[in-house]
């Protein structure tokens, strides 16, 4: 089911907590929804899922409109929220029952919903229990279970592996790559390599405004602007061969790395291509080049560079 976000805006008191911001996820696509603290993500979150209501602009989920048929749209959408609200004095399994019978599930598929996400979600060794006996990771696992139990086309899971363990991590990102195969999936988490391992598409907001949107790859190539080598070039002396380096038009910036003889690191300038002169600046010195290691642009250099004050 597609999600469409149209000049979405909400102020507070005057100030802009989101900012006009503009865009659609396809059904079968799972959303990475990034942003540092303060920049808008929650808020957003809140008027898709109807909580709130914008100040201006719309959103539309199956066609359906947050501000002509919100009670449509609540039965499209499954929320975890991110302090995961349980009623812990509830056994598991009445809780999901009584989810379940909130979602208008029908009576007659009640039980069977409440098996199936016992299964999905891994909590048959715990079924029995109440929810305040649970680990955080298994109360995670429960409100996960509550978020799908109505089986909605659309789902929002605000830090879903919160206070998990690494194997239950695990399990839980493959959980959500499968309901994205038939889904709409849109994931807030500040885990970066969560976001690489699990997103098919990524959405970066800062300050109320969308600042980038793309493929992990993509945004990775597009943050690339300048390229960063790491090189070895031997038969020369270190000032020597520095100094040459220096010379070169493609290069912006050059540092010794310590403890590494004639180890360099160099920055290029944007949109150059470096190692062609390096290269031939080698055989023209008669010089060894014994390394040349290009540094791949990290989804939190990414990050950092969108976001930064």
């Amino acid at each position: 089911m597609e999600v469409v976000i149209k000049n979405l805006t909400k102020r507070y008191r005057g100030f802009k907590a989101i900012d006009g911001i503009s865009f659609r996820i396809n059904q079968g696509e799972v959303l990475g929804f990034l942003g540092p603290n303060g920049a808008g993500k929650s808020t957003t979150m809140k008027i898709i899922t109807t909580y709130i209501a914008p100040s201006e602009g719309d959103v539309e989920v199956g066609g359906y409109s947050i501000l002509t048929h919100p009670q449509e749209v609540r039965r499209q959408i499954g929320y975890l929220p991110e302090n995961n609200p349980l009623y812990l004095d509830m056994p598991i399994m009445d809780y999901l029952a009584f989810s379940a019978r909130l979602q208008g599930v029908a009576q007659a598929k009640v039980q069977q919903r409440v098996n199936e996400m016992i299964k999905v979600c891994g909590l048959g060794g715990e079924k029995h229990k109440l929810i305040g006996e649970l680990s955080k990771g298994y109360r995670q696992r429960v409100g996960l279970a509550q978020a799908m139990i109505h089986d909605p086309q659309v789902l929002i899971l605000d830090e879903p592996t919160t206070g998990l363990d690494p194997n239950q991590i695990i399990e839980i990102r493959k959980l959500i790559k499968e309901i994205g195969k038939q889904k709409t999936v849109i994931l807030s988490t500040h885990i970066l390599p969560e976001v690489e391992a699990t997103c098919d598409r990524i959405l970066i907001i800062n300050k109320g405004q969308i600042v980038a949107d793309g493929t992990p790859e993509t945004l990775r190539k597009q943050a690339k602007g300048r390229e960063v080598i790491r090189v070895k070039i031997e038969d020369g002396t270190e000032e020597e061969v520095m100094n040459a380096l220096k010379g070169l038009p493609s290069i912006l910036s050059i540092e010794t790395l310590s403890g590494r003889e004639n180890t360099f690191e160099l920055q290029a300038d944007k949109f150059a291509t470096p190692k062609r002169d390096i290269f031939k600046l080698c055989v023209d010195k008669g010089w060894t080049l014994t390394e040349m290691v290009p540094f791949e642009t990290s989804l939190e250099d990414v990050f950092h560079d969108l976001t930064i004050s």
